[in-house]
């Protein structure tokens, strides 16, 4: 029995592997143009959502590896008012995230991956209990709101506690159309999200 199930989890995370570069090869592929009317569309749905024209706290994250461009939607949300924050790798906390204030003149450095974020301020942290919307990165979805991330975890352990609690911000995912796969393969530690906005249409869950 253990050696089956050990074979189960390996085959499993050779599947997400998989995923996650068929997926980005078809991303990275995407022409600039492509990108940016696939953005633009994106706004669309954005601007008309109902749990964004409510928010006053919404976290993003800026966009990288041929990922859906976030810059349309933090600009609108700066025009609305809004308060926007990005994502910090926790100085402290291994393998969590921290959410920093983000405005035009915000200093901007690269973490180790390489991606931009705030440089690290504590009077700059808003606590993950008042944001009204995080914005999730994502590799692939499928229709029931699961999530494949890249591997490193940092946004199920984000939302994990408020996913159990039934509380805390709303996990809104931005994708690609063909992001969309049939069914996921799904870890126990994964946290499905509860709305999913993609160039095309709004996907909603009630959780």
């Amino acid at each position: 029995m253990y050696g089956s199930l050990m074979h189960d989890k390996i085959t499993l995370s050779a599947q997400r592997i998989e995923l996650r570069k068929l997926i980005r090869t078809k991303r990275r592929a995407l022409s600039i143009e492509k990108q940016r009317v696939a953005a633009c569309e994106l706004l669309t749905h954005f601007q008309n959502f109902e749990v964004v024209r409510c928010a006053n706290y919404i976290a993003f994250y800026l966009s990288v590896d041929g990922e859906l461009g976030t810059q349309p939607l933090i600009q609108y949300c700066w025009r609305q008012g809004k308060a926007v924050y990005l994502p910090v790798i926790h100085p402290f906390s291994n393998g969590n995230l921290l959410f920093l204030h983000y405005c035009p003149n915000t200093d901007l450095i690269p973490n180790r991956y390489g991606i931009l974020e705030p440089k690290f301020n504590v009077s700059e942290v808003l606590s993950v209990s008042k944001l009204d919307i995080i914005c999730t990165p994502l590799v692939a979805f499928d229709g029931s709101g699961q999530r494949l991330g890249m591997g490193g975890g940092y946004y199920d352990r984000t939302l994990a506690s408020w996913w159990n609690m039934g509380a805390g911000p709303h996990a809104l995912g931005l994708a690609y159309d063909f992001q969309q796969v049939e069914i996921l393969p799904v870890e126990a530690w994964d946290v499905p999200l509860s709305s999913i906005l993609t160039p095309s249409r709004v996907w909603e869950w009630n959780r």
